[in-house]
């Protein structure tokens, strides 16, 4: 599938660990950075420069925060024969309120010259997403690294790729929207149920195979599902904008607000839905044993129970024979959820296809014995240390497979 370059979309970052008095408005009044070299190197020269930016926030469990502003890149001695000063200057939004001292900072400016001005907790899942994203190392002190997007820095906008940048409400453009609105015509403007999307996902890759490559068709039938679903989303929420929002009493605000927060949801929970519909079509096309959303104790419902329940209540069958996989295409702290899942299993599996997951949470995940599981394609997003602790997704139809063939 083509997918594009990251190159489409930023020109290049820089990226500092932020300090007290760029953070604290007590400690400093002027809303600036000191234009150093990297950052220079990213804006240019010019004696004074205004930018269009949005300002976003990206936390770990506080709800995002995005908000449109201007930056300011001026000479502060452009006046001066010999000298130059130059300088990055903020107003104060939402999203600067929020960010501080150790925070780190992100300047990514966009091919039509706007930029995304970033702030995220540091060690964070998101940061590590980012550092990934735009091939950023380790910072070193409160100084700025610079990056630009080109050459061995320009990755394919792969399925990891566009999961971060759609965090970041960047839409790549659709490279394949021919082939993509004949599969969807037959749907008019009407979503169809996940299932059938999914089964139309698969059917339309004839050529991918889940036996030969359980990893690379897990991810190419999600990132098949997630096309025809934008492409199709895309049509009926132009159809709805151009009906407009219209009340009695004019423009109907409400109306508009509550649709809005409906495609977000919609696009959340087929997410997941679609996940698991490929899953099973994993496990399918590789003979494996399995029962989906089967209740367990306290009527939990873990997404997939192998081999069966029968096996699960039956107090005979050996538990080290039995295994349980929780499904969620995004993590965030919800992976806790599947620890109570299951009370026979006492080491559980969770797949996710979450790129870049802090250390932090993938050390607690290992405490509480859960083994991560994600498609082999997402492993380099992870630090090195995090790597060789991950499953893939071959790997563990290897080990319910090696269950199952003791089992009669």
């Amino acid at each position: 599938m083509k997918r594009g370059q990251l190159s489409d979309q930023f020109e290049g970052v820089v990226a500092k660990r932020l300090t007290e008095v760029e953070t604290r408005p007590d400690r400093s009044n002027q809303h600036e950075l000191n234009g150093s070299l990297p950052l220079r190197k990213l804006l240019g020269d010019d004696d004074r420069r205004n930018i269009s930016a949005r300002f976003i926030w990206l936390g770990e469990e506080q709800a995002a925060v995005s908000v449109d502003g201007v930056l300011s890149w001026y000479d502060a001695r452009r006046r001066h024969p010999t000298r130059t000063e130059y300088r990055l200057y903020y107003s104060s939004n939402e999203v600067t309120e929020i960010m501080a001292p150790g925070d780190i900072f992100f300047l990514a400016m966009r091919k039509d010259g706007s930029a995304l001005l970033i702030i995220v907790p540091a060690g964070s899942t998101v940061q590590n997403q980012l550092f990934w994203l735009f091939g950023l190392d380790n910072l070193s002190g409160t100084s700025f690294s610079f990056q630009e997007i080109e050459g061995s820095h320009d990755p394919e906008l792969n399925f990891a790729a566009r999961y971060i940048l759609d965090e970041l409400g960047v839409e790549p453009a659709e490279p394949e929207a021919d082939t993509l609105d004949t599969l969807i015509e037959p749907f008019g403007l009407r979503f169809p149920t996940t299932r059938v999307f999914s089964d139309l996902a698969r059917r339309s890759l004839p050529h991918i195979s889940a036996r030969d490559n359980p990893d690379d068709a897990l991810v190419a039938w999600m990132e098949r599902e997630e096309q025809l679903f934008r492409r199709l989303e895309r049509r009926i929420v132009a159809e709805k904008i151009n009906a407009g929002f219209h009340s009695s009493d004019g423009a109907d605000v409400d109306g508009f607000l509550s649709f809005s927060l409906s495609v977000q949801n919609r696009r959340k929970a087929r997410a997941g839905s679609a996940l698991e519909n490929h899953l099973e079509a994993v496990f399918q096309g590789n003979d494996i044993r399995y029962v989906r959303g089967a209740e367990t104790e306290n009527r939990n419902k873990p997404d997939f129970l192998f081999p069966d329940k029968k096996a699960y209540i039956d107090p005979a069958f050996p538990a080290d024979r039995l295994t349980m996989l929780g499904s969620k295409s995004t993590l965030k702290d919800r992976w806790r959820q599947v620890l109570s899942e299951a009370v026979r299993i006492s080491q559980k599996h969770l797949l996710t296809l979450e790129p870049g997951i802090s250390e932090n949470q993938t050390d607690e995940m290992q405490a509480k014995e859960l083994q991560l599981v994600l498609p082999e394609t997402l492993h380099a997003t992870f630090r090195p240390a995090q790597q060789a602790w991950l499953m893939n997704v071959a790997e563990f139809i290897d080990l319910v497979r090696s269950r199952q063939d003791t089992y009669s």
